[in-house]
């Protein structure tokens, strides 16, 4: 029964992100997030579905979750730091490829100390040794980028990863790196 005061029942939630033709099928991860951003109160509905038994579920709760913090609107990020020690524990944990690539994007969105950003890091670079997913591997450059913003000291090591990966990844690895690369020798100068 739903009541005034929580208005939005996980079920709800729960059942949206159920729908998908397919295991890495989106099905209504736009429609969640959506939801999520008019009605806040849901917000801790999908971060209960990240643990979700189904795996195709958690991924499209990553997917409306990566949505809502995209443009990094103070409301959701505030809601994202609320549930920080959760999301890090999960990080070394997840296996499940979709969960990971969305995870990867959304973790440099949290505000971090440089342990928390150590730990985050080192859970990326684990990822970067996935064989079985070159987006996976992708994304993990693109969250190690991001986590630059926030720990400096670490730049020269994701520049020399992004160096390596750039001859020798996988084609999504090269031109992702290429790219990032490009960008963050810009900003650091010669």
């Amino acid at each position: 029964m739903m009541t005034k005061a929580d208005p939005i029942r996980r079920e709800s939630v729960h059942s949206m992100l159920r729908i998908g033709k397919s295991r890495i099928a989106v099905g209504r991860a736009a429609e969640v997030a959506a939801l999520v951003l008019a009605r806040p109160k849901a917000f801790p509905r999908l971060i209960e579905c990240l643990w979700d038994d189904d795996p195709a579920t958690a991924s499209r709760a990553a997917h409306a979750l990566e949505l809502v913090t995209r443009d990094g609107q103070p409301g959701p990020i505030a809601q994202l730091n609320s549930v920080k020690t959760s999301l890090l524990g999960l990080l070394p944990e997840v296996e499940e490829n979709k969960l990971r690539w969305h995870l990867a994007l959304i973790i440099p969105r949290l505000t971090l100390g440089p342990a928390e950003c150590a730990r985050a890091a080192h859970a990326l670079e684990a990822w970067l040794e996935d064989r079985s997913s070159s987006i996976v591997k992708t994304m993990a450059l693109q969250g190690l980028v991001d986590l630059t913003r926030q720990n400096h000291d670490s730049l020269a090591r994701v520049l020399d990863l992004l160096r390596i990966h750039g001859r020798s990844g996988t084609a999504a690895m090269r031109a992702r790196s290429r790219l990032l690369l490009e960008k963050l020798e810009k900003k650091s100068g010669p």
